[in-house]
């Protein structure tokens, strides 16, 4: 048995997905003729009480529309030092966007708005790149699954609005911070201006991403897609994963977050390791000591069939999911206790 923890994206499609997935009605998104890419476009809008949405093949694709329609080339977009959308989009906001990123030292992925406003400036000198555009990521990757504090997204939206900002939140895991706060999407509509929503990593969709913001944005999102050359045929079958996820596999994600913190648990106990990061969702994060170089530690659970990933500066990376089953957790947990 192979247990595969590198990320939530590892995922197969449920009985059910799939079922959902076959008799899907299709047509052809690209002339918007495809009636349950429209049906997932306006329920996820509808969801988060924003105008408009628009079906993505990628999470990464579908930031870098975001930052490309809130910028112009030379601007400046804030955001973490840890951030998703400047550490794994292949550089994607200066190729893409030609902006420049303004990194933030903030705590496990997450800046302050006192942070954020001793950084705005320089709108009127010319040695300064104008300032467009704030993203944020829910939950962090890199700081470990952990979830933004809503009021601190609150005044970070008004410094964004002081100051001509845009707002833009990367809600690649968002599902999991509602989820684990207790929390409801239309919270999070009324504050950003834009939200990127991934279908397939916790929610368990194989394939998709959703941009959700106002008519306009999302008109001028279309013609990014196109440029990006993400438009797709007959995507309702992708669409309609999407749409079983949002329906049926949300508060299972409650399962996922207490195995993680089962796992921490564990670790919390093992001779070899030095410190586990704060489990809020999915993602675990530790550190082996000295005596033991974390990529060998990623081998030797390898050749006993659990998959593990490194994030760099000596972090080990788990993340929980829907196909992490019981049986899988105990034969983890056993593993790790008697790891030499």
């Amino acid at each position: 048995m192979e247990i595969n923890l590198i990320s939530d994206t590892v995922t197969k499609p449920t009985q059910g997905m799939l079922e959902a997935m076959m008799s899907a009605k299709v047509g052809d998104d690209v002339f918007k003729a495809d009636p349950t890419v429209n049906l997932l476009q306006e329920k996820v809008a509808a969801m988060f009480g924003m105008e408009d949405a628009l079906f993505f093949p990628s999470g990464t694709m579908a930031n870098q529309t975001a930052i490309k329609i809130h910028t112009q080339p030379g601007d400046r977009m804030f955001c973490d030092k840890w951030a998703h959308v400047y550490n794994y989009e292949g550089g994607g906001a200066a190729f893409n966007a030609g902006v420049t990123s303004c990194l933030i030292e903030g705590n496990r992925g997450m800046f302050t708005a006192e942070q954020l406003e001793s950084l705005v400036g320089g709108r009127n000198d010319i040695h300064t790149p104008y300032s467009r555009l704030v993203c944020v990521e829910n939950t962090t990757n890199k700081g470990g699954g952990a979830c933004w504090d809503f009021e601190e997204l609150e005044k970070i939206q008004k410094v964004a609005k002081t100051n001509d900002l845009a707002y833009h939140l990367d809600g690649a895991r968002l599902f999991n911070a509602l989820v684990a706060k207790n929390e409801i999407p239309k919270q999070y509509g009324e504050l950003f201006d834009t939200i990127s929503i991934c279908l397939s990593k916790g929610l368990g969709a194989p394939v998709g991403s959703v941009l959700v913001g106002s008519k306009a944005h999302i008109e001028k999102a279309l013609r990014v897609r196109k440029l990006f050359g993400g438009g797709m045929r007959q995507a309702g079958f992708l669409a309609a994963a999407g749409i079983y996820a949002l329906d049926s596999q949300v508060e299972r994600l409650a399962t996922d977050h207490q195995k993680a913190k089962e796992i921490g648990e564990v670790l919390e106990k093992c001779w070899y390791v030095t410190k586990v990061e704060p489990i809020e969702t999915n993602i675990v994060i530790f550190y082996v000591n000295d005596s033991i170089n974390p990529d060998d530690f990623i081998r030797k659970m390898a050749d006993k069939r659990i998959l593990l990933i490194s994030m760099g500066e000596g972090k080990i990376r788990i993340v929980t999911h829907l196909d992490f089953t019981n049986e899988m957790l105990n034969i983890l947990l056993e593993e790790l206790n008697n790891y030499s």
